[in-house]
């Protein structure tokens, strides 16, 4: 064969290799699978054994290399490849020279192990198209001829526009997929926002209030009923437990299942295993029939166990192997049954100090707290107790068929300054009683109120409780200091004001200014 076939033939093989080159990189769906296939082709087929590729970071800011942790700042200019993309031309340099004069550490580090007689040539790369902005860089080192012979050529000129351009267009169009996850995200992100709003308002209507505390209370239950994480309840008696554990319940997947419920306080130590766990007919004495128990009515639900911490120690073991397996033995029974159920805790006692007393387990305190809520006293949230007080005087009426009440302002001031040692059920309580003491058709004011820490006697028994009524020798005579006391403290209550404490001791103002120049106290 003569020079002449030779070369044609050469040729030839040098555009399959191109169709196979450009076939390979068209094939890549990624810039990132772009460019180590670049490097590979050039090590490969191009016979190059140091090949790197540098791309520009989403910001612009940094140089780097796929697979390596290294960045370089595009902005300093001391290394050759910041350098080549701000002249926005390439470079080519001799290894021995740039060892000598180039002092950026990183630069050096790179071409430590490449001969000396090696050249480098440094080619900015940018998109080939209008827009022109900046991909990366590629690094080339190797003999001075072979590199010169190679990167002159046509063909490489060719392979490096293929390159350009293929990676501007998967970078747009991963840009654009990223632009859209991102906006799916956003979108799913504001659904989720919505949808947790939307269930906080719904949830309004059985845990009432707008404060923050109770505002913040609400959230936290929604967030608990998006899992399925064992949740205990702490908070001080009478704070709604129950209600937010059946709120948690009704805004949970399980929502359809059965909740299923048992203060472990009030079901003797004796029978409350059977309660929870069953047993079989001749399991004990009186077990005439086999009798399922709350676990397992609560499969595909909820069990909530109220005061946990009053449960016997023996029972928490077994309770925690349900917590942890799923499986559960009813008494008598020789096996397993097994029970998918959500549990809720609740307790109004400070369980660590029971685990240091060695009277609760603290690997079972540890495995009912997956999600701890604590619930807020009333103290705390003072601003609910109109919406509080208004919702349980309805309750009343409806509940007792009475024509609805309405509570006075003055009432309301007054329960809004009373201490609730009892929360939220002692307000209603207080309530219950108020409406019950109220006449038809009259407003419920402050006398209809029991005393301060009084709760089933009515305003005289509260007044006169603290009188030995064995002393009374003059009836007339307590009768009117009881009356000058009433009023004495009505107007303490209303800093004086004789119209106020008229209208909510029901008498005229007139008659009231009357009994107090009888009676000789001092009101404005």
């Amino acid at each position: 064969m003569d020079s002449r076939q030779a070369n044609r033939h050469e040729s030839q093989q040098w555009r399959l290799n191109g169709m196979h080159q450009a076939l390979s990189l068209v094939e890549c769906e990624t810039p990132r699978e772009l460019r180590l296939c670049c490097c590979d082709i050039l090590r490969r087929d191009w016979g190059f054994e140091w090949v790197q590729c540098l791309y520009i970071d989403g910001d612009g800011r940094w140089l780097a290399i796929d697979d390596a942790d290294a960045r370089l700042d595009c902005d300093d200019f001391r290394h050759p490849f910041a350098h080549a993309i701000r002249q926005e031309t390439g470079m080519t340099l001799a290894l021995g020279e740039a060892r000598s004069r180039l002092d950026h550490p990183d630069f050096q580090r790179d071409v430590a192990e490449l001969p000396v007689h090696w050249r480098l040539r440094i080619l900015p790369l940018r998109a080939r198209d209008e827009h022109r902005e900046w991909l990366g860089v590629l690094a080339i080192a190797g003999n001075a001829v072979f590199l010169d012979e190679r990167l002159d050529s046509p063909d490489f000129h060719a392979f490096e526009t293929l390159v350009c351009r293929l990676w501007a267009a998967l970078s747009r169009r991963c840009g654009e997929r990223s632009q859209r996850v991102h906006l799916q995200n956003s979108l799913a992100q504001l659904n989720t926002r919505d949808r947790r709003r939307s269930m906080c308002e719904q949830m309004a209507v059985d845990i009432l209030g707008q404060s923050d505390a109770i505002q913040r209370l609400r959230h936290q239950v929604v967030r608990a009923a998006e899992t399925n994480l064992a949740v205990l309840l702490q908070g001080e008696t009478g704070t709604g437990k129950d209600r937010v554990a059946r709120a948690i319940h009704r805004f949970s997947a399980r929502g359809n299942g059965p909740f299923m419920a048992i203060n472990c306080a009030a079901i003797p130590e004796t029978l409350l295993e059977s309660e929870l766990f069953g047993h079989i007919r001749g399991a004990f004495s009186g077990a005439d029939e086999s009798r399922e128990g709350l676990i397992a009515q609560a499969d595909g639900g909820t069990l909530f166990l109220d005061e946990i911490g009053d449960m016997p120690l023996a029972l928490q073991a077994k309770l925690l192997r349900v917590l942890e397996s799923g499986r559960y033995r009813p008494l008598g029974a020789g096996e397993e049954r097994r029970a998918d159920m959500r549990l809720i805790a609740a307790t109004h006692q400070p369980l660590r100090e029971r685990i240091q007393d060695k009277r609760f387990r603290a690997d079972l305190f540890y495995r009912l707290g997956q999600f701890p809520v604590t619930l807020p006293p009333l103290r705390e949230r003072r601003g609910d107790i109109p919406e509080l007080a208004n919702a349980f005087v309805r309750d009343f009426c409806h509940r007792e068929g009475r024509e609805e009440l309405t509570i006075t302002s003055a009432a309301l001031r007054q329960l809004r300054d009373r201490d609730y040692p009892g929360n939220v059920r002692e307000l209603k309580n207080l309530i219950d009683y108020a409406c019950a003491m109220s006449p038809p058709g009259e407003d419920i004011g402050p006398m209809a109120l029991p005393g301060e820490g009084v709760s089933s006697e009515s305003p005289l028994d509260a007044v006169t409780a603290e009188t030995d009524t064995a002393s009374v020798r003059d009836l007339r005579r307590a009768v009117r200091e009881y009356e000058a006391s009433v009023i004495r403290q009505r107007l303490l209550y209303y800093d004086g004001n004789r119209t106020l404490a008229a209208a909510s001791l029901g008498v005229p103002k007139r008659t009231l200014a009357h009994k107090c120049q009888q009676m000789e106290l001092d009101a404005k």
